[in-house]
């Protein structure tokens, strides 16, 4: 059988309350050329059951299962078993747009001195309720420039698509970051070609409490100074006197929840809002302004 054009890959970490909507959208692509490579990355719940299933219909499905090792490792497990000659990143949270392989491919083909190619995205809230679109730049140049700044969401990570051969001769990801590998693999990318953004949304983009930025900040921090200043090291550039960069911090859980649900409720979705506050509640009982966002979201008003 010849190889596929695209292997998408995706880590998988007790994520069975979003899967099956990932893996779908996936499915749903008007680019159909491809094989999915998964890392159940020693999930507790679901996940596998699910995995299997898909597995079980669909040839296309490649599933590793085995103990919990982190995302990093768990992106090179796939890497080393893909035989597309781009991969396309995924998130267990997030929703593909239909289109979202076919301007990719087409874009890549285009310009071939691309090396990783990502996209704007909309932001979705944990039940999918629209927050917000984030565009991204689209030269080269501000994108690398934004990136010796430490901003590697720059580059949406679960919306890239990217050669296998470049990812593979600069070394993959580097496991010791494994909070801000992201950042790290763009940077060693630039280096060897161009990486664009596209001005087209091409996923949805789940935003939750849990994910790294807000609860593995410090960390963040401290490996992005590392990386940069390798970063500078390869490039032969002066390095800054102190590093300026992340100035972004994550709002606190009960002001998130709480706009999350005032958002829901604008829109009639009830249900998202109903979770939020009952989330909140469960956060801070004793405060009035629980109970009041519990009354208001049970109301739909």
């Amino acid at each position: 059988m010849s190889s596929p054009a695209i292997s998408v890959v995706m880590s998988v970490y007790n994520a069975e309350r979003y899967l099956r909507e990932a893996i779908d959208s996936i499915l749903a692509q008007t680019f159909t050329d491809f094989e999915f490579v998964i890392v159940d990355d020693g999930s507790k719940d679901g996940s596998l059951a699910i995995l299997r299933e898909y597995e079980k219909r669909d040839p296309r499905f490649k599933i590793i299962s085995r103990p919990n090792k982190g995302l990093t490792v768990s992106l090179n497990e796939a890497l080393a078993v893909a035989k597309g000659d781009l991969i396309a990143r995924m998130d267990a949270d997030d929703v593909a747009i239909p289109d979202r392989f076919q301007k990719q491919v087409d874009f890549l083909a285009a310009h071939p001195d691309v090396v990783c190619v990502g996209g704007s995205v909309e932001l979705v809230d944990p039940y999918g309720v629209h927050i917000g679109v984030v565009n991204y730049p689209t030269d080269h140049a501000e994108i690398d420039a934004r990136l010796l700044e430490g901003e590697g969401g720059v580059i949406p990570h679960p919306a890239t698509m990217l050669r296998t051969a470049a990812v593979r001769a600069i070394g993959n990801y580097r496991e010791q970051y494994n909070n801000s590998e992201d950042l790290d693999l763009w940077l060693r990318l630039a280096e060897t070609g161009k990486v664009a953004n596209l001005p087209d949304v091409l996923l949805k983009y789940r935003r939750d409490l849990g994910s790294v930025s807000h609860t593995k900040r410090d960390n963040q921090i401290r490996m992005k100074g590392q990386i940069l200043g390798e970063a500078f090291d390869r490039r032969g550039l002066t390095k800054p006197d102190q590093w300026k960069f992340d100035t972004w911090m994550p709002k606190a859980k009960e002001v998130q929840l709480k706009e999350w649900a005032w958002r829901a409720l604008a829109v009639g979705r009830r249900d998202a809002a109903l979770g939020h506050a009952k989330a909140l509640l469960k956060l801070k009982p004793k405060s009035m302004a629980s109970w009041k966002l519990l009354y208001c979201a049970w109301r739909g008003r």
